[in-house]
């Protein structure tokens, strides 16, 4: 009996989804009441089967937990309630659905469940079973009210999905024509979507589409973007947004390498600054300037200690900065670093690359004095000054007035480093 009891235990567990090994069928109860009582939109449900120990996470056969079940429904009590409870806005089932993808697609022009799940931490890039984001979903369906949230919350807006398509083009391509679809196009132009990027398959671009389908009003809009825009112009929009097939797309149709904004800035320098990871280290890879200056002195190089971001920073050593370069304030990228406490940062620049750990910036500042005078004294800035002594950090080359780094430790009462300095 014992045995037979154990079987049809592991059974139910399997229809459930979810459930530890040897859990009792009281805790398979309480999270088949869990997730029948989610897709029911029942909070009284929802609560009791919380009380008597049911799963948050526990899923049905298709991986389906009970947020996500709430999701399909609407039910937002409910999914207050499971996202309270711990429930993972993110957590994706079998045809990688989550609450989050739900919310942009399966419950109409309604941002109040994703609203819920963006304050819950939903991860806005998430893609779906087509490598589609939530963007494009609403994008297809028409769904203005969700578009903009998404846009507003940095969702990419020039994504390409399995099937070639960007949030234009599935507004185009599967929208009607009509109101709300023409206001999805607005918003995503708006929003600075490529509007000469062809779907991918077939190399047809936005404006095409809208006349083969008789979008009038679409392709009076794309029309409209169109003028004066230059592949350059569209280059340096996709380099910030970080769009790689874009930015692809924009040399393809002629823009230089390095095209500059009205700020001097390249491509790889917008990438840099938004850290757009996987552009910057398309444009290396076709040899773009990584020590190119802007007007206010930066670099794609130098930006990077300001930014703190390694991954960043890994994208650009291909490239072959030079560290030698200073910015503005005649600090070398370790400088800015240490100011911030990008930890980190600070150690991946002085062990992969020979940046002078000593510089002095116009300022009369080194790195270490920096971490110092600009830190907080808290453990980030204490890690910091650990780093820089282990690779070589001079404590006695003194600010402009001759003052050290323990000295100015002292007198900011930060006794962790300055027993650091000692």
């Amino acid at each position: 009996m014992r045995a037979l009891a154990l079987a049809l235990a592991l059974v139910t567990l399997s229809a459930v989804g979810m459930g530890a090994p040897g859990a009792g069928a009281a805790t398979v109860s309480a999270d088949r009441a869990l997730l029948s009582s989610a897709a029911a939109g029942s909070t009284s449900g929802v609560r009791d089967a919380l009380r008597a120990g049911a799963n948050v996470a526990a899923t049905d056969s298709a991986g389906s937990t009970a947020l996500i079940l709430a999701a399909y429904g609407n039910h937002l009590a409910v999914a207050r309630q499971l996202i309270g409870a711990g429930s993972d806005v993110n957590q994706q089932n079998r045809r990688r659905e989550s609450a989050f993808l739900i919310a942009t697609s399966e419950v109409g022009d309604d941002p109040r469940l994703l609203d819920l799940t963006l304050a819950a931490g939903a991860r806005v890039q998430a893609r779906d079973s087509f490598d589609g984001t939530g963007l494009i979903r609403a994008a297809e369906r028409g769904f203005p009210v969700i578009v903009a949230r998404l846009i507003e919350a940095g969702v990419e807006v020039d994504h390409v999905n399995n099937l070639g398509w960007t949030a234009l083009h599935e507004a185009i391509i599967l929208g009607s024509g009509g109101t709300a679809h023409t206001e999805v196009v607005r918003l995503l132009v708006d929003a600075g979507a490529d509007v000469m990027l062809p779907s991918q398959r077939d190399g047809v671009r936005p404006l095409e589409h809208a006349e083969r389908l008789g979008h009038d009003r679409i392709a009076l809009i794309l029309r409209r973007a169109a003028v004066g825009l230059t592949p350059a112009d569209r280059l340096l929009a996709a380099a910030a947004r970080g769009s790689v097939v874009a930015a692809r797309t924009a040399l393809q149709d002629g823009a230089a390498l390095e095209a500059r904004d009205d700020d001097g800035r390249t491509a790889l320098l917008l990438a840099a600054l938004e850290d757009r990871v996987d552009v910057a280290r398309m444009l290396v890879t076709r040899g773009a300037d990584v020590n190119a200056y802007d007007e206010r002195r930066d670099t794609p190089f130098l930006v990077t200690g300001v930014t703190g971001s390694v991954r960043m920073l890994e994208a650009l050593l291909p490239g072959g900065p030079d560290t030698r370069l200073t910015n503005r304030f005649g600090g070398v990228a370790v400088i800015p670093a240490s100011e911030r406490g990008h930890v980190a940062y600070v150690r991946e620049v002085l062990e992969r690359t020979d940046i002078d750990v000593n510089h002095v910036n116009d300022l009369g500042w080194t790195a270490l004095l920096e971490a110092v005078l600009l830190g907080d004294g808290s453990t980030r800035y204490a890690r910091v000054v650990t780093v820089l002594l282990g690779h070589g950090a001079d404590p006695a080359i003194s600010d402009s007035g001759g003052v050290t780094p323990l000295a100015h430790a002292e007198r900011r009462g930060h006794e962790r480093i300055a027993r650091l300095l000692r």
